[in-house]
Formats: C-alpha cells, structure tokens, sequence
C-alpha cells in the first residue's frame, strides 16, 4: 500500500482522485490548500503527491519548488487545466515529475501514480535490469548479454524508461512527456522512429525481444509475451 498526498482546492476532482486511488489500494490524505499541503508534504512521510496547478495563495508552481528547495524528493504528478506547452514545461522544471491535464481519465491519473511509484522503487539501485538486459545509471552504459550497447542519449534515457516500468504497457503521450519533457504531438512519429532504432540494439536477430508493440496502446518492455 502506498501513501499518497492529494493537494486540490476543487471538491469535486478531489473525491475523484481519492476515490480511484483508493480503490487501488492506496492510502489517500487530502488538503484543498497549497500551505497546508506543502507542510504536509515537508514531513517526507507519502509515497507520491497529486499537486493542482492552480491554488489559491501557494500555488503548484509554488508548492513543488519549496519542496526540492528542502530535499524533499516526493515523486509529485502536477494536475492542471493548463495545458499548453508552456506551462508544461514550467511544471517540469520547477520540479514535477509529470504532468497531466484536465480533464483526465482516472485511469490515466493512478497509472501515472504507479508508474511514479515504480521508478521511484527502481531510483534506489544504480545498475537496472530486465532479463539479460543491464543498465548502468552512474556509467551511463547498457549491455545486452554479452552485449555493449552503442545509444545515443536519447536512446539511453527511452531505453531506461522502458526499463523502470518494465512490465507496464506505456502510451506515446506517457513516454513523450516522460523523456522528451513536453507535450506529446499525436501528428509525430519521433517516438516509433526512436523504439525502432533501439529495437536494432536491444532486440538483435536471434534473441528473444523485450520490446514489445502494443497495438493500439503504445510499448511494454518485458521478458515474456
């Protein structure tokens, strides 16, 4: 069971982010304030945050950059009906670990949550791995088997991603904003372009595949169909 902080003003989004994280199994404490929520949050004692936006006095901006300011590392999901590029961007770089927008699909909302709770988990080892696949976050190095891996930053930065929710079917918009930080465009095909290019080094001929399509979804990486 994890712990979870929901920092909204608004009742009505509020009960809707408890009530599906509940029933996820999680343990779910609200605040309608940005104050309240961001002495709550000091105390380091959640597992992850959903942070509005927009509050009144202390706002998300606000909220999340007082917390890394304190070395507070809270895994947080910034929720806003501000949803241009722009203030994307500015969510991220004050200190959010994702964005979504409103409205949103509750299920969208706590698979955000468990992808952030997953990484967090994972953030603890500096070496990842998935099968025969290693990934060594301090050396910034990847093999397959016997393998040494050739990636391109990009590439290394995918392919971890992939590897710290491994198992989670992850949708274009879910691995745009997560790597590339921005808005997804549904016009591009700059994410197919780049699993393609990885698969040739992940997924050589005459080994077993770890990434996976998922028609219609996005991309799992896994051991086993």
């Amino acid at each position: 069971m994890a712990r979870v902080l929901t920092i909204e003003d608004d009742a009505v989004t509020a009960r809707e982010i408890v009530t599906e994280l509940k029933r996820h199994g999680n343990e779910v404490d609200w605040v309608d304030n940005g104050a309240a929520g961001l002495e709550r949050a000091t105390g380091g004692e959640y597992d992850a945050i959903t942070l509005d936006r927009m509050l009144p006095g202390l706002d998300g901006l606000a909220v999340v950059k007082s917390l890394r300011d304190a070395g507070v590392g809270t895994p947080v999901l910034m929720i806003s009906a501000l949803s241009d590029v722009d203030e994307r961007v500015r969510g991220l770089r004050a200190g959010g670990d994702d964005y979504l927008t409103k409205p949103f699909a509750p299920d969208e909302m706590v698979a955000r949550i468990e992808v952030l709770l997953r990484r967090r988990g994972a953030e603890r080892s500096t070496v990842l791995r998935v099968g025969d696949l290693e990934l060594d976050l301090i050396a910034r190095s990847a093999r397959r088997g016997a393998n040494i891996l050739e990636l391109l930053p990009i590439e290394f930065r995918l392919l971890e991603f992939l590897v710290r929710n491994s198992g989670q079917v992850l949708t274009r918009t879910m691995i745009f904003e997560s790597v590339w930080g921005y808005h997804f465009d549904p016009g591009t095909n700059v994410i197919d372009v780049h699993i393609g290019r990885l698969r040739k080094k992940v997924d050589p001929p005459g080994v077993a595949p770890l990434i996976r399509t998922v028609r219609g979804s996005g991309y799992r990486l896994a051991e086993t169909e």
